[in-house]
């Protein structure tokens, strides 16, 4: 599998810029040949507009997944939407609240169809208005694309590894992390996606965003990692596109020859 990773520039509360930016990104690595590309988190609102999220807010079905949908349609190309704010009382269908915000990502898949949905499980109350403006998300992001099984998390979620577990135990072999992680944390940002890697032995892609927003600086540093932990491709803090081919059926492989997935105790 070819997957790309779409570090775009991401300009808070120009929401009709940053669609640009996604739909050339993902127009870019279907031309680089990818299978699969992923999108940052908030990528059409900006992760750190909290003051433009209710206006700008949409649903599954609104203008920037549809967008997204039609792209994946036109270029052939897996797209994970790498999320959106979601207005709860306009989506149909099971949701973790009847009405509210989410922070969610959706999967559409080469058909422009819509796979999967995940809303974002741990949110941030550090210094910032996602956990008091947000509901957070209740079930497992997994899909199936390419005869690969995927793994769907977001950010903040890197700090919890039992979501990991939970992830890898369900049958994922590569796990997408859509993320708005900021500077200082650079080595949270580092050491805390080797280990999900190392520790569920397990194919796993972070993708950030580029750009600044009043005081919060993105870091970039989009990484694919092997099940080994060991980085295989990766970017600066400038806008770029990620691109690596993976083999998933190393997972098993690497189990194998390293069983520490065979010597879990409960």
């Amino acid at each position: 599998m070819r997957l790309a990773l779409a570090q775009i520039e991401i300009e808070g509360g120009d929401v009709e810029s940053n669609r640009k930016r996604a739909a050339d990104a993902i127009e870019s690595a279907a031309e680089r040949d990818a299978d699969l590309v992923s999108l940052p988190e908030i990528f059409n609102v900006g992760y750190f507009a909290f003051e433009t999220y209710q206006r700008n807010a949409e649903a599954l079905d609104g203008p920037t997944l549809t967008q997204i949908s039609s792209l994946a349609d036109e270029h052939d190309i897996g797209v994970l939407a790498g999320s959106i704010v979601e207005d709860l009382s306009l989506t149909d269908g099971e949701t973790p609240a009847e009405e509210g915000l989410a922070n969610t990502s959706v999967f559409f898949d080469r058909d422009g169809n819509r796979r999967a949905v995940y809303r974002k499980h741990h949110l941030f109350g550090y210094e910032s208005a996602e956990a008091e403006m947000l509901v957070p998300g209740e079930s497992l992001g997994i899909v199936e694309f390419e005869d690969v099984t995927i793994g769907m998390t977001t950010c903040y979620d890197l700090r919890f590894p039992e979501l990991y577990r939970d992830i890898a135990e369900a049958g994922a072999t590569l796990v997408l992390v859509p993320s708005a992680w900021p500077y200082p944390r650079v080595e949270h940002w580092k050491v805390l996606s080797r280990a999900r890697a190392i520790e569920n032995q397990c194919f796993l892609a972070t993708v950030n965003g580029s750009g600044s927003y009043e005081d919060a600086t993105l870091l970039g540093r989009s990484t694919v990692y092997d099940p080994w932990g060991t980085p295989l491709a990766s970017t600066g803090d400038e806008p770029e596109i990620v691109v690596r081919d993976i083999d998933p059926t190393r997972v098993s492989k690497i189990r194998e020859e390293f069983p520490a997935w065979h010597d879990r105790r409960r």
